[in-house]
């Protein structure tokens, strides 16, 4: 693209591109920001248009950056950090916008949603966006400030810290467990085949290899409340199985291993008062309950 073809970069422009950066796709990005795809692909040939390079190429599987579009999109976010903090108002100096974090569906479900509702409620300008899928984020892509990772990551210019050490328990009704301290063979609960690849679903089905599965499903919440319901024994998180009164703790001829949960930022928002304040307070969370998590 020629010098002389540059225009003003518009604001929106980057916005749009930088939410494609994210997504990975027209229909992503459009869905996240409530516009159509033909107006994600206006903006952003509007912005290499401006810029004179090329952003992003098209693949059979979605867009990627090309290496001067990286280079644009740690500018763009440092844009979208700049115009989330002009448009609050903060009060007594507190830090304002928006934090995103990744977790996995577990714990940001059954332990994270109401902590973290709760920082929310003592900071008014700080906005939190906790995602509950399984779907693990880019933090270089600023899909994510914060991520809740099993494992220190091996690369990335991050920050790494470990929480805790997540212990795993099988968990089961006051009955079932007399039955199997009885000599009755153990019948699971468990994943269903679509998630039969998760770490728990393999190590159970690598120990217990002929046991029965009587129920499956998605999640773990839904697991524990089907041994709740008598259904069978379930391998939880403790941080699940110690919630639930009507669940007793069994020991089988297998222990589970635990798993490290480590808490991870970007390198480049080790000063970031915002980033600073949530991490801080999920540090705390684990700290004052980590006897909730580890065996």
């Amino acid at each position: 693209m020629a010098d002389q073809n540059r225009t003003a970069i518009d604001w929106e422009d980057v916005r749009l591109f930088a939410a494609l950066a994210r997504h990975g796709s027209l229909s992503g990005a459009a869905r996240a920001l409530s516009v159509n795809h033909a107006t994600v692909a206006r903006r952003v040939k509007s912005l290499e248009t401006a810029i004179g390079e090329r952003l992003v190429e098209r693949r059979p599987d979605g867009y990627v950056l090309t290496r001067r579009g990286a280079r644009m999109l740690d500018a763009a976010n440092d844009m979208e950090v700049a115009a989330a903090r002009l448009g609050h108002r903060g009060t007594s100096g507190a830090p304002t916008g928006l934090v995103r974090i990744n977790a996995p569906p577990s714990l940001s479900q059954n332990f994270l949603v109401h902590r973290l509702a709760r920082l929310s409620r003592q900071q008014p300008g700080l906005d939190i966006d906790l995602a509950t899928d399984f779907r693990t984020v880019s933090l270089e892509r600023r899909e994510a400030d914060i991520a809740l990772r099993f494992g220190r990551p091996e690369d990335g210019d991050v920050i790494a810290r470990q929480l805790v050490s997540m212990g795993f328990g099988f968990y089961a009704t006051a009955n079932c467990r007399r039955r199997i301290d009885a000599g009755d063979e153990p019948v699971f609960v468990g994943f269903d085949e679509a998630n039969a690849h998760l770490p728990e679903a393999l190590w159970l089905s690598r120990k217990f290899p002929h046991a029965r599965m009587s129920f499956r499903t998605s999640n773990q919440a839904a697991q524990a409340a089907a041994a709740q319901a008598g259904a069978g024994v379930a391998l939880l998180p403790h941080f699940i199985g110690r919630a639930e009164r009507k669940l007793c703790a069994c020991k089988l001829a297998h222990a589970p291993p635990p798993r490290e949960l480590w808490l991870v930022t970007r390198r480049r928002d080790r000063n970031d008062p915002l980033v600073g304040t949530v991490a801080r307070h999920l540090a705390d969370i684990f700290a004052n309950e980590r006897g909730l998590f580890e065996d």
